[in-house]
């Protein structure tokens, strides 16, 4: 099945609102903004559908508009059903002039037999904050499924204009990868991507990537990475055991940016 879901953001006075919105099934928005105050436009993304099936296609097309503020979040955890052909996600985003994106989704949970592809395109312009995530699970831990996929495959490409600032390709193959090889995933079972550009012009991100490496080498039963990247950006890959303890670290990590 082809699911679309489209949104466009507007600027009205100091503030951002829901300009247009386009979804098709199993897709829902909702707006859970608490405060009429607050200059950010909060969305949620929620899905009938208990997660993807076999020869799902989902397709995802986010403008963020000239000076406005779109935080996006879902629901639960996303998950990937037993699959025969696979399934496959398309997200592209584009942040124009002065504009703000935060998309720390919940981890994708790959079930028995789950074969998914997922592409993520992020166009980035002058003066714009960007904050995205992933993290990917072993599968059902607690039902015994550990590494039991058949294929997970995501490629995440930032953009500023044409240029390429970053390309993450991350193919994990159970039935050809041992993951607790040395090199890889090793003792740990889970994975996330924290990503953080700013394209203002005197923005210096050396500090700031200080500031989540002190905050990440904190915590417990995690292995992490932070890096700088082309394009004032900021990378940072993190191993640990439980899909929630990697999301609360992302939320984190984001709260620390705004310090």
């Amino acid at each position: 099945m082809i699911s679309e879901l489209k949104i466009l953001t507007g600027k009205r006075d100091s503030g951002t609102y829901l300009k247009e919105c386009y979804c098709t099934r199993p897709f829902k928005v909702a707006n859970v903004r608490e405060e009429r105050s607050d200059p950010v436009l909060r969305l949620m993304m929620m899905s009938s559908s208990p997660g993807m099936l076999d020869k799902d296609h989902y397709q995802l097309d986010i403008t963020v508009a000239a000076g406005t503020a779109l935080h996006l979040q879902t629901q639960a955890y996303q998950r990937l059903f037993n699959m025969e052909t696979g399934a496959t996600q398309e997200m592209r985003v584009r942040l124009q002039t002065g504009s703000t994106f935060t998309f720390l989704p919940h981890p994708l949970v790959p079930h028995e037999k789950a074969t998914y592809t997922g592409y993520t395109n992020l166009h980035l312009a002058n003066n714009c904050r960007l904050i995205w995530g992933e993290i990917i699970t072993c599968g059902r831990k607690l039902n015994g499924e550990v590494f039991r996929f058949t294929k997970l495959h995501t490629i995440t490409q930032v953009f500023s204009g044409e240029q390429l600032l970053l390309r993450d390709n991350l193919l994990m193959q159970p039935g050809v990868t041992s993951f607790e090889a040395m090199g890889w995933m090793e003792e740990y079972t889970h994975q996330a991507t924290f990503l953080f550009f700013d394209t203002h012009e005197k923005e210096a991100l050396n500090e700031t990537a200080d500031r989540l490496h002190r905050y990440l080498e904190e915590q417990p039963r995690i292995l992490a990475g932070v890096t700088r990247t082309a394009g004032n950006g900021i990378m940072v890959r993190m191993l640990g055991h439980s899909g929630e303890q990697l999301f609360e670290c992302q939320q984190q990590l984001a709260k620390l940016l705004s310090v």
